[in-house]
């Protein structure tokens, strides 16, 4: 049986491929539990500067939760009254937008067809989502009676706007590539058949920047966006100390003295 999730590390850039193109790259409990076990490592591998999230196939990133075994562990629980199914989100989901939103690195995403439900919100945890013309998306919670999880309700609203989020999220429908580069949910738009290059090599000069600038910008926005400014302005100051002490930095103003192009460590 193939892996459900590839992992592998070359020159800084962990790249994290969801690997189950004959069922869109459904997430089945196998893998889930790869998919967060690999982020897991690329957070906690010093060698890594940046992940580029992405997926086997050309049809789909991800449609979300594979119903087909969800129906099977519905049935299985209503069998024993464990009630455990749910507990996916809180034993995988949570932990995966953890990871990718929290991981002091940078994370692309390259979405290369349909992002469905938690697929959605996986694309959406990533901090810069480089997207193919043919790809869609598409919240689908309230379509199968289900809320949102996955951070859908805590990142769709910083991204479209909390009125827009919600008639998303009430009302599914399919967001074309077109409209989710006007909403902000693409950050670049590629033709279908240069995504990979494209979303590679925005990964990779990630992984060639200043490590810990980009740790400290994530950590800034993110703080931003559930504090005031006068506490904001606290964490900036506290964030600028860090970078400032960084190798990076020091490089950084050396080669733009001497009018080279800075070789960064990621420290």
């Amino acid at each position: 049986m193939a892996d459900t999730v590839l992992h592998e590390v070359s020159d800084g850039l962990a790249t994290i491929t969801l690997n189950r193109p004959e069922a869109m790259n459904a997430l089945n409990v196998a893998a889930k539990v790869a998919l967060r076990d690999a982020l897991r490592s690329a957070a906690e591998d010093s060698s890594v500067r940046a992940v580029l999230l992405t997926a086997a196939g050309d049809r789909a990133f991800c449609v979300g939760q594979d119903l087909k075994e969800h129906i099977g562990l519905l049935a299985a629980d209503r069998e024993s009254g464990s009630g455990q199914t749910m507990s996916t989100v809180r034993e995988h989901y949570n932990p995966i937008v953890r990871a990718l939103t929290e991981m002091a690195k940078p994370v692309v995403a390259a979405v290369n067809g349909v992002a469905a439900g938690a697929g959605f919100g996986f694309a959406l945890a990533a901090d810069y989502r480089v997207v193919a013309d043919t790809a869609a998306f598409t919240t689908s919670f309230a379509g199968v009676a289900l809320t949102a999880d996955s951070g859908v309700s805590w990142t769709l609203p910083r991204v479209v706007g909390p009125s827009r989020a919600t008639d998303l999220l009430l009302f599914p429908r399919s967001i074309t590539a077109q409209e989710a580069y006007e909403l902000g949910i693409a950050n670049r738009l590629v033709p279908a058949a240069e995504l990979r290059a494209e979303a590679e090599k925005v990964a990779r000069k990630l992984a060639e920047g200043p490590t810990v600038a980009y740790a400290a910008l994530k950590e800034s926005v993110r703080f931003g966006l559930s504090h005031s400014l006068s506490e904001t302005l606290e964490k900036e100051d506290e964030l600028q100390t860090r970078a400032g002490r960084s190798e990076d930095h020091a490089i950084a103003v050396q080669a733009f003295v001497n009018k080279e192009k800075p070789k960064y460590l990621g420290r």
